[in-house]
């Protein structure tokens, strides 16, 4: 079964969000994922590298995958919502995605900004099978939210990453409310160079477990 791959416009609070919608490869689908990309105003698009490979990893176990722009962000309407917009527009994707899959189960995943905003929601929601935070970083704000919210949490973080030094990371951490799990990759940046494979694997395993 050859993977399909559509574009789609998905509406939004800001206006219509471009959006890339992937199936997994060789069966049907058995899970549906909103993936979110990094920092609007530093480059952050749908197709970062690390966003890639998650939903790469994400789809060999088994899930639908939804990579979208927030606002302002390639062909998306809109400008620049200060999380709080990009919060919304991951709430509006995850709507269209459980409409379209309303028999499968959801997990929400993000890279560094993009995994501060759909934790956020994934708290606030509830009900998804995991949270998939890669990057997740220490210094866009209060991680307060992550001690009392129980959905499942896996984090894939580089050991040497500039926006959560390792250090910083576990003194949150220590604090965040169970289940959780963090999985370190050894990489010399925030955005994991040489080791995207690791990332990838990581994704892969965390869906299917």
């Amino acid at each position: 079964m050859p993977r399909r791959i559509e574009s789609h416009w998905v509406p939004g609070p800001a206006g219509r969000l471009e959006a890339l919608l992937e199936e997994p490869e060789h069966a049907s689908p058995r899970l549906a994922v909103v993936l979110c990309h990094p920092h609007p105003q530093y480059g952050g698009t749908m197709h970062n590298k690390v966003v890639y490979r998650l939903a790469r990893g994400l789809r060999a176990a088994g899930a639908v995958v939804l990579r979208f722009n927030f606002r302002g962000v390639g062909a998306s309407h809109g400008e620049y919502g200060a999380m709080a917009g990009e919060i919304a527009d991951a709430r509006a994707a995850l709507g269209w995605l459980r409409e379209r899959y309303p028999q499968l189960p959801f997990a929400l995943a993000g890279f560094s900004f993009g995994a501060r905003a759909i934790s956020e929601l994934a708290c606030e929601t509830g009900g998804a099978q995991f949270l998939l935070a890669a990057g997740f970083s220490t210094r866009l704000g209060s991680t307060d939210y992550l001690e009392t919210c129980t959905v499942p949490k896996i984090f894939i973080q580089s050991t040497h990453d500039a926006f959560s030094p390792r250090h910083d990371f576990e003194h949150v951490y220590e604090r965040f409310a169970e289940p959780k799990r963090v999985v370190w990759i050894e990489a010399p940046d925030h955005f994991f160079a040489g080791a995207l494979e690791q990332v990838e694997a990581a994704a892969a395993e965390a869906a299917s477990s």
